[in-house]
């Protein structure tokens, strides 16, 4: 696509349920336009088609062939995603992908060096750190409301996919589980704020050797568990910052579904960030305590307890924006630059996690190669800084 090209021509390949909020959002994102859809279920793909004004519906192997699409969206399955993102790039496109962006770190670096030897560029989910809630939680660190930032948690808790997915096989397969799922939205909110990651080590367990699916029209029906569904993780970035995530898809219930950042002079907290909602990672509070209002510095104790001071949001992106990622990397390409949700910092947070399942098998903390470079804010003068038309200033 030339520089001045007034938007990318894009072929999505991968036409499941997660395509749906990818074909609402891309209608109204200056710069992308999907003209080509399909997948290996083509009556899906034409029923998509028609509900979103999709232009041509083709199989996965014409989308990437047509020489008048600039850029493949890959929604597939994970074990799929290195397979068509390469196919797309040898074709001479770009390509943004669903996360997670490889399950296997040689076929991510291999994409990274095709990308490179043939100037695409590549980019990946999750981009939610793109929201408002994100952005507005980086620059509270940035202004030094917490003082030097020295800890983070995540906690993720859930009971898995099977409740409301009516084929969720996948989430429960090798390279799937609630690390690979959920874990890209914490970690890459963490890069983001904190840099990147130099060392981890985990412990994991799989709970239940089977689960019954409990909706839709195979409710009932029994699949096995091949992955591990319940990760503790201990991570420590190269600033020196120190930190631990849980995920999980066997807890019913917890009052700790939240990201804290812990720094010399206060606490930061996203309360509740559930990626099963999108909204609620793009948009939603951000809560400050400081050494003034904290609970352990008011004493006598008051009766009721200490209030969070909710840090203004001076954002866009607002809403759930899940393909804005896409939409940046268009930007980028017309701009010469590499995408914020690029895929250095995919195979990064794939790199981590590889070494987190991997940690309980070798009995000591992994080491992480990769250094990406801690994505750049967006502008705050321009609400999206993308020129965004879904009810958000532009």
């Amino acid at each position: 696509m030339s520089e001045h090209a007034k938007s990318f021509r894009v072929g999505l390949i991968g036409t499941g349920r997660i395509s749906d909020i990818y074909l609402k959002n891309c209608t109204g994102f200056d710069g992308v336009d999907i003209v080509a859809c399909g997948s290996l279920n083509m009556e899906e793909s034409r029923a998509k088609a028609e509900a979103f004004g999709v232009a041509q519906v083709k199989t996965p192997d014409a989308v990437i062939a047509d020489p008048e699409i600039d850029a493949i969206l890959n929604l597939t399955i994970p074990a799929a995603h290195a397979e068509v993102s390469m196919a797309a790039l040898d074709t001479g496109k770009h390509v943004y992908s669903e996360k997670p962006f490889v399950t296997n770190l040689a076929d991510g670096k291999r994409i990274l060096d095709i990308a490179a030897a043939k100037g695409l560029a590549v980019g990946n989910a999750p981009d939610t750190f793109l929201g408002g809630r994100l952005q507005t939680l980086r620059k509270a660190i940035d202004q030094g409301l917490i003082g030097e930032p020295t800890g983070i948690t995540a906690f993720v808790p859930s009971h898995g996919v099977e409740r409301h997915h009516p084929n969720p096989d996948f989430y429960y397969a090798k390279g799937g589980g609630p690390l690979l799922d959920l874990g890209p939205y914490y970690l890459a909110a963490m890069v983001f704020c904190l840099g990147p990651i130099a060392r981890v080590c985990g412990m994991a367990r799989k709970t239940f050797p089977e689960r019954m699916i409990e909706n839709g029209p195979r409710h009932g029906e029994m699949m096995p568990v091949e992955v591990d569904t319940h990760s503790l993780s201990l991570i420590e970035f190269e600033s020196g910052v120190i930190g631990q995530m849980m995920v999980s898809f066997d807890v019913w219930d917890s009052e700790t579904p939240r990201l804290e950042i812990y720094g010399t002079e206060g606490t930061l907290c996203i309360p509740d960030p559930d990626p099963g909602d999108g909204a609620n990672v793009f948009q939603g509070p951000v809560w400050l305590r400081t050494r003034a209002t904290s609970r352990w510095t008011m004493r006598p104790r008051p009766i009721a307890p200490a209030q969070w001071a909710e840090v203004p949001n001076t954002h866009g992106l607002n809403f759930d924006a899940r393909g804005i990622g896409l939409a940046e990397m268009a930007q980028a390409v017309r701009h010469g630059r590499k995408p914020r949700a690029g895929g250095e910092l995919g195979l990064h947070l794939c790199e981590v996690m590889q070494g987190m399942l991997d940690s309980p098998e070798i009995g000591r903390f992994v080491d992480i190669e990769s250094r990406p470079a801690k994505p750049a804010m967006l502008p705050e003068t321009d609400a999206t800084g993308l020129n965004v038309n879904l009810g958000v200033s532009s």
